[in-house]
């Protein structure tokens, strides 16, 4: 054969066999690339906003999904019994760090299912009271909050005033305080509390901060500095109640 052809067959072959590696290096960096599972006790629908402020958060933390991060979604829809399965699941597939949102409930599924894969914790409940942590007294300093108890969990705390949750905000007719802007949407008379989205993006940063390389045991568990009062007018008005114009002039969003 002449030595062109041989050449040019020779390159042929080389072009081919790197084009048929080529999908199997993508798929190499692919299992080599860290995976957040996110546990969530609510619907992908609902917290849409809220995974795109986790994503801010792991943007600045320098992790972004796709390129240096993937993120598995693990949704219990409102269907708490599920969350248990789905926490296992996230943990069979050998996870590097899990997000728990949506409640308490969530990082209690995601801490029952591990004792080794550390777990960021954006809830509005108490982290104490609920056994995610355990520091030696109530009002302990922020460094003595590090402290976890059966594996590395990072809490993000972010708790409302006054709250009390019900699904069936229809059937109130008392005065009731929330902890969520959502309440007031969905006709609660008042809400005062941390953003879902602070604490969401906090979350992110703490899930990069860990891929990073950072202890979770060294992370403080944050409270929120930031607080929205929220007052929806019409309930006031089927209540029969006069909102002053004074607390009216302090809220950040007034429903009418």
């Amino acid at each position: 054969m002449p030595f062109d052809q041989l050449k040019r067959r020779d390159f042929i072959t080389l072009l081919g066999s790197a084009a048929a590696a080529w999908p199997l290096a993508a798929r190499a960096q692919q299992q080599t690339m860290p995976v957040i599972g996110f546990l969530c006790s609510g619907s992908a629908e609902a917290f849409a906003p809220l995974v795109a402020a986790f994503r801010d958060g792991l943007r600045e933390a320098g992790y972004v999904e796709g390129r240096n991060v993937a993120t598995e979604f693990a949704w219990a829809a409102g269907r708490y019994d599920k969350l248990s399965s789905l926490a296992a699941d996230l943990v069979s597939r050998q996870v590097a760090v899990i997000v728990a949102a949506g409640g308490a409930v969530a990082g209690l599924a995601a801490k029952a299912a591990t004792t080794t894969i550390p777990i960021v914790v954006a809830t509005g409940d108490d982290p104490v009271k609920y056994g995610l942590v355990r520091i030696s007294t109530r009002f302990a300093s922020r460094t003595s909050m590090n402290r976890v108890t059966r594996n590395p969990n990072a809490e993000t705390e972010a708790r409302g005033l006054t709250s009390m949750a019900s699904a069936a905000l229809g059937a109130i007719s008392v005065t009731t305080i929330y902890f969520h802007r959502s309440f007031g949407l969905a006709g609660g008379l008042i809400t005062y509390g941390a953003t879902f989205t602070d604490e969401l993006r906090t979350a992110g940063q703490y899930a990069g901060r860990i891929l990073a390389g950072e202890k979770p045991n060294n992370l403080p568990i944050l409270q929120p500095s930031k607080f929205e009062l929220v007052i929806n007018l019409k309930t006031a008005k089927a209540l029969g109640l006069d909102v002053p114009p004074t607390l009216l002039a302090r809220a950040d969003e007034v429903i009418e």
